[in-house]
């Protein structure tokens, strides 16, 4: 991974502001030529620029392997949820697995028993009733109640004497699920207000 450039240059400072050493510029005060260096000098000027190129190396190491321990941590991370989605999808097709053997069964016996179609086919329908409740999402279908538009579509609204304004008078087709985890809202006729 390329290194990020750095920043604009600063601006310079004015110039009776202090400066900082710096080996190519001259020392105030200082003659213009020097003695060669001894060989002590030498180390002795060179250690520091080493030190500093060893902890940029040292540092720009880190931030390369945080960078990768970062993108191996997110694709892990998109794997477990992929795992995770598929685990439930086939729990939650499991769960209707019953559901499908016993309409299978229903329509192999409705050329016996045309009648028996009728009640194994209810029977069908409270077994998935039962698995949609099992997985979170129980039936709503309620009416009499006062109308909530959090569990409730309001499909017509109906003049209907004996009901109270605002309540729920049918229910065309029943919601699924709470408020806060809902499958779909039921479809029902609201009694309006005289």
């Amino acid at each position: 991974m390329p290194i990020p450039p750095r920043g604009p240059e600063p601006d310079a400072p004015p110039e009776d502001a202090v400066q900082p050493p710096r080996e190519d510029r001259t020392q105030p005060g200082q003659p213009a030529e020097q003695a060669e260096p001894g060989p002590d000098a030498a180390a002795g000027s060179a250690a520091p620029d080493d030190e500093y190129a060893a902890r940029l190396r040292e540092a720009e190491d880190r931030w390369r392997r945080a960078l990768a321990d970062l993108d191996n941590l997110r694709k892990r991370h998109a794997r477990e949820l992929s795992g995770q989605a598929a685990a439930e999808r086939a729990r939650t097709a499991a769960a209707f697995l019953p559901v499908i053997d016993n309409l299978e069964l229903a329509l192999s016996h409705a050329a016996a028993d045309p009648g028996a179609i009728v009640e194994g086919v209810r029977a069908v329908h409270d077994q998935a009733v039962n698995v949609l409740e099992r997985l979170g999402y129980p039936r709503h279908a309620e009416s009499g109640v006062p109308f909530d538009p959090a569990r409730h579509e309001v499909v017509g609204v109906v003049q209907e004497p004996d009901a109270d304004p605002n309540t729920v008078v049918q229910v065309l087709r029943p919601g699924y699920g709470d408020a806060e985890r809902q499958l779909r809202p039921a479809a029902v006729t609201v009694a309006k207000r005289e």
